[in-house]
């Protein structure tokens, strides 16, 4: 069995808190186990700000370990909870949860759960749930034993990912189920415009912060402990963000294209949450577009830059279509494609909820479409960066195999002496890495003439 880190502590507190704490958790839960809703943009405002972490620990924790709670809950109750009680279902796996993976006291974590479907309008609940958890308490060994017999609850992961990760990386799945299984680091990148990494280090020093040095992204910095942006030296003066390693690596591949190039004429397709797009603002003096069709997306991605003091030209609209594009052809390309997001299910855990299997090839379709529609938009001699946050052949090497095979005037130069990933068809392959990066594709294409 992997378990995730244990969570902060249940604070000491009023009983009230702690049984408004869950009872948020089970409300935002209740969505994401039925397969309605997700995670994203959770609000951990409606919580008191003590509670906060708690909250976040909850719901990312209970989505983590899904597979399991699920599967020791079927075990502890007599017959399932009815449809309409999605929420006291919620209470349970999160009771569950707490008792084997969090460092809460027992009490709270059943007599507060347990308490807390008052909170729910289910007072009639408070027993079941008060019954399942001692019941666990009392036999957990022989519970857990039970349901690990089942790889999927043992790995924490639904079968057909389990069976999807198999076939692709057969002497690595495992190895991704666990790092999935983790939650990821938080890294940093720096603003090279205010200093380089070394020198922001040794702020983080003077601020009693440890971090230590990407070992691939050069302007990457990982920090030993998770905490608050906004505790960190100079982030609100745009100084720094946070950014994953991988997705840092964008602007190394397309830096070669780039640097030897002032004025640049760049296109930033499917640009929320806008991470690349400040980072290769930052490093470049470039003419930048932004495409986006969530405008509440694209909206994040004006507030990043605002805080970073950078400045690029913002579109709402669809990169499968060109009403947005004035004709003017582009000197690179960046597109972040939409993918499985196979790559982070460590950061977005109720992806392992709500995929279907019938997304994937949907999503293939997607990215095909993109490429199409976006290359003749590349000037002859301009580079196109393809990338993911996927695992998967179906959205990575397979997709851009096809593309070059029905695209002759498009030559792969991703380089091949790259420190980090593995070759993967006509591109490079980034695992997920406990303690290191998420889970990445990159192919980069150059337009030669036909």
């Amino acid at each position: 069995m992997s378990q995730a880190p244990p969570a902060p502590r249940d604070r000491e507190g009023s009983r009230d808190n702690g049984l408004a704490v869950r009872a948020a958790a089970a409300r935002a839960l209740a969505p994401v186990i039925t397969g309605k809703g997700s995670l994203t943009g959770l609000d951990d405002h409606q919580v008191v700000a003590r509670d906060r972490a708690l909250f976040k620990a909850l719901c990312f924790g209970t989505c983590r370990t899904l597979p399991r709670l699920e599967a020791l809950a079927g075990k502890l109750l007599a017959k399932p909870f009815k449809a309409r009680d999605a929420d006291v279902q919620a209470l349970l796996l999160l009771g569950i949860h707490q008792l084997l993976y969090l460092r809460i006291p027992a009490h709270a974590a059943v007599g507060e759960t347990a308490g807390a479907a008052r909170l729910l309008g289910k007072e009639w609940a408070t027993r079941v749930l008060n019954g399942c958890l001692r019941r666990l308490q009392r036999e957990s060994a022989e519970l857990q034993a039970e349901v690990d017999r089942d790889p999927a609850v043992a790995l924490l992961h639904p079968r057909w990912w389990l069976k999807a990760l198999r076939q692709a990386w057969p002497d690595d799945w495992r190895a991704i189920c666990e790092a999935n299984n983790t939650p990821g680091p938080m890294t940093l990148r720096i603003n090279r415009r205010h200093g380089d990494r070394e020198m922001y280090l040794d702020r983080l020093a003077a601020a009693g912060i440890q971090a230590r040095l990407c070992a691939h992204a050069p302007d990457g910095l990982t920090l030993e402990t998770p905490r608050d942006v906004e505790t960190l030296p100079g982030f609100t003066a745009g100084h720094v963000s946070v950014q994953d390693e991988s997705a840092q690596l964008a602007a190394v591949l397309l830096g070669p294209s780039l640097a030897p190039r002032p004025g640049a004429r760049v296109l930033d397709a499917c640009c929320a949450p806008g991470g690349k797009t400040a980072h290769l603002l930052e490093l470049f003096d470039i003419d930048l577009q932004a495409v986006d069709s969530d405008a509440a997306r694209l909206a994040r991605v004006e507030d990043t830059l605002a805080r970073l003091g950078l400045a690029a030209t913002l579109a709402e609209g669809d990169a499968t279509a060109r009403d947005w594009w004035d004709g003017t052809p582009f000197d690179a390309i960046l597109l972040d494609a939409p993918c499985s997001g196979s790559g982070v299910i460590r950061r977005h855990p109720d992806i392992k909820r709500l995929r279907r299997p019938s997304d994937i090839p949907r999503l293939a379709e997607l990215q095909a479409r993109l490429l199409d529609n976006l290359w003749p938009l590349l000037r002859p001699g301009g580079t196109l960066l393809y990338a993911t946050c996927s695992v998967l052949p179906e959205e990575n090497a397979e997709q851009i195999d096809a593309f070059l095979a029905r695209t002759p005037e498009a030559v792969a130069t991703t380089p091949s002496d790259m420190a980090w990933g593995r070759a993967s068809g006509a591109g490079r392959q980034l695992l997920p890495e406990p303690d290191s990066h998420d889970g990445f594709f990159y192919a980069r294409l150059e337009r030669h003439p036909a």
